[in-house]
């Protein structure tokens, strides 16, 4: 007898070892695909055909087409993760934040490690922001989908 009390009836893959592990993985992939997507799109339309020299010396221009879209794309990303991080791991705060959260804060610490030498105070401290805007905003997004 299974513990459903049927012979041979499956067991649920949620008692499984590592199922929490996978659906953290697949929430990670989620955020990748759609950062890697989003931050595509940006690069190829906004960075090649609008942001010019003269628009991005001002901070207003710099705030525009740099770190408004980088917001976007980590929201995004956030709220493609939280949504792919199924039942029951989301239940659990701790493991459905690292889940939504996790792909933005490495994908910024990996852009920190490989520009270190030409990051401004400026960019440093905008870019940290945005990342925190992105993932704060992706995240309550995903919440107030989850109450309605």
């Amino acid at each position: 007898m299974t513990r459903y009390g049927h012979p041979g009836a499956p067991t649920r893959r949620d008692d499984e070892p590592g199922a929490a592990l996978f659906a953290l993985a697949r929430a990670w992939a989620a955020g990748i695909v759609v950062l890697v997507a989003t931050e595509y799109v940006q690069a190829t339309v906004v960075y090649e055909h609008v942001a010019t020299p003269e628009r991005m010396e001002t901070f207003g221009g710099r705030l525009l087409l740099i770190h408004i879209p980088d917001a976007v794309c980590l929201a995004l990303a956030t709220w493609a993760a939280c949504r792919a991080h199924r039942e029951p791991f989301r239940r659990s705060p701790p493991r459905h934040l690292a889940a939504a959260v996790a792909v933005p804060v490495a994908a910024q610490l990996l852009n920190m490690a490989v520009q270190w030498e030409h990051l401004a105070a400026e960019g440093l401290l905008m870019s940290n922001v945005v990342t925190a805007v992105g993932c704060a905003t992706g995240y309550l997004v995903s919440r107030l989908r989850d109450d309605v």
